[in-house]
């Protein structure tokens, strides 16, 4: 008898991630995603989210486009934008919110994350 290889397939989470979850989308933040995947060509499947080392305090976030999510991914969904998010990275995203502000001064997108314990000089990477 041929054993049969299992795949594993990413989890998909649907709707606004209750509290816990590993991170969530301010309306403002899904708006500025969705209006900048518009303008690619082809327009991609969705948005990664992630932390890579990096940076002077040790940890750096990372935002991407992907076309496909990766097999050890969970995958929420915000207002039909699909948010991928792996394992590694769901540990330091833990009740993370991303928003998109603008002021006077810039426009970008925002993480309040809780588990942050320090940042550095320039604001661009953190530790935990």
């Amino acid at each position: 008898m041929a054993s049969a290889t299992v795949t594993p397939t990413p989890e998909v989470v649907t709707g606004t991630p209750k509290p816990g979850a590993p991170v969530n989308l301010t309306p403002a933040a899904i708006a500025k995603v969705k209006e900048i995947m518009a303008t690619q060509e082809p327009v991609p499947e969705g948005l990664r989210i992630g932390v890579v080392g990096g940076g002077c305090s040790g940890f750096q976030y990372s935002m991407s486009f992907e076309n496909q999510s990766g097999m050890m991914d969970k995958v929420y969904k915000f207002d039909d934008l699909k948010v991928f998010l792996d394992a590694t990275s769901a540990m330091y995203l833990k009740d993370c919110t991303v928003d998109y502000v603008e002021t006077l001064e810039a426009a970008g997108f925002k993480f309040e994350n809780a588990a942050v314990k320090s940042t550095c000089g320039c604001g661009s990477s953190f530790s935990v």
